[in-house]
């Protein structure tokens, strides 16, 4: 008796654990125009995972014009844009990968992210690319704590 009950309540806890584990899929806040292939954001449990962002400027396909500053600043605005859709802030990253058309660039992308973001900054990578879309210097991709 005590093994059933056991398994009943182990069952139960298990399939409340996979109701609230179901991933919640937003485009909230994203800055590209129409149907994409992906979401925006995905949000699983406490973290909010945002797809790539480039400098795209809100309801276009065009790129923030001015190269590589010009981009990387509105490529962190739309990163803002979907985490404020999502009732958070650039306060909640926790981890960020950064690629660039040119690594002769990092610098120049690390003066706009020091100058948008505040300590303590998020996790982060960066690194060069051969391609991105859009013919795009910057894309970036984050995740968020959602607590």
């Amino acid at each position: 008796m005590r093994r059933s009950r056991f398994c009943l309540l182990m069952g139960a806890v298990l399939m409340s654990s996979a109701v609230a584990a179901s991933p919640q899929f937003s485009n909230a806040g994203s800055s590209l125009p129409g149907e994409v292939p992906f979401s925006a954001a995905v949000r699983q449990g406490d973290v909010l995972y945002l797809s790539g962002q480039l400098g795209s400027l809100p309801g276009t396909r065009n790129l923030a014009a001015g190269g590589i500053r010009a981009e990387a600043e509105q490529t962190i605005r739309n990163i803002e844009a979907i985490l404020v859709a999502n009732g958070r802030s650039l306060q909640d990253l926790i981890r960020c990968t950064v690629m660039l058309a040119d690594i002769g660039e990092w610098a120049t992308f690390n003066e706009v992210w020091m100058a948008m973001l505040q300590k303590p900054y998020p996790a982060r990578s960066a690194f060069g690319a051969s391609g991105l879309a859009l013919g795009a210097r910057v894309e970036v991709e984050c995740s968020a704590s959602m607590n």
